[in-house]
C-alpha cells in the first residue's frame, strides 16, 4: 500500500468516526465532562481511603457542593508470593478489591455501581524499614490503580450529555 493510499484510507477512517456516534470521553459534552467537577467521593476513614480518595479528586476534580455522591468499600489483603529454601517470605502481593456506587444526591438514586480489584508486589527481602517503605508504596500504587479502574468505569456508564 503506497503512502498516499494509507493517508486517504486513515483520512477516511476519521472522517467516519462522527458518523458511527463516536465522541471523545473528555471533549466538549463528553462523559468525561459531565462529572469533572461534580461528584462528592465520601469523607475518607483509612490510610487507603484517603490514597484512594486523593486519586479520585486529583482525577474528577473536588465537587462542593457535588451533584453526584461516590461512596465506595476497600478491602486489601496480603499473599506471600516468593518463599526463599530457609522458609522466609521475600515478596509478596497486595490483593485490592474496591466496590463502589453513583448515586444522585437530590434523589438519592444509584446511577451505577462496580467492582474494581488488581494486585501490586513488593519485596521484603531489604531491612525492616524498607520492607515498611515498600509496602506503604506498594498499597498507594495499588489505590491508584483501583482509582483508575473506577473512574473508566464511570466514564463508561455516563452517557455523553450527562447522567
Amino acid at each position: 500500500m503506497s503512502l498516499f493510499s494509507r493517508r486517504i484510507f486513515c483520512f477516511g477512517l476519521f472522517a467516519a468516526l462522527p458518523a458511527c456516534g463516536f465522541t471523545p470521553v473528555y471533549g466538549p459534552g463528553g462523559a468525561g465532562s459531565a462529572l469533572q467537577n461534580a461528584v462528592l467521593v465520601d469523607t475518607p476513614i483509612t490510610r487507603e481511603d484517603y490514597l484512594l480518595t486523593r486519586e479520585l479528586e486529583t482525577r474528577l476534580g473536588r465537587a462542593n457542593p457535588g451533584r453526584y455522591g461516590l461512596s465506595y468499600s476497600i478491602t486489601v489483603g496480603s499473599e506471600s508470593v516468593a518463599i526463599s529454601k530457609d522458609n522466609v517470605t521475600a515478596r509478596y502481593n497486595l490483593l485490592g478489591n474496591a466496590t463502589f456506587a453513583l448515586r444522585d444526591l437530590d434523589t438519592l438514586a444509584v446511577i451505577t455501581s462496580g467492582k474494581a480489584s488488581n494486585f501490586t508486589g513488593y519485596s521484603a527481602s531489604g531491612s525492616t524499614v524498607a520492607t515498611q517503605a515498600a509496602e506503604r508504596d506498594a498499597r498507594e500504587r495499588l489505590m491508584i490503580i483501583l482509582a483508575n479502574q473506577i473512574i473508566t468505569q464511570l466514564v463508561v456508564a455516563t452517557p455523553a450529555s450527562g447522567l
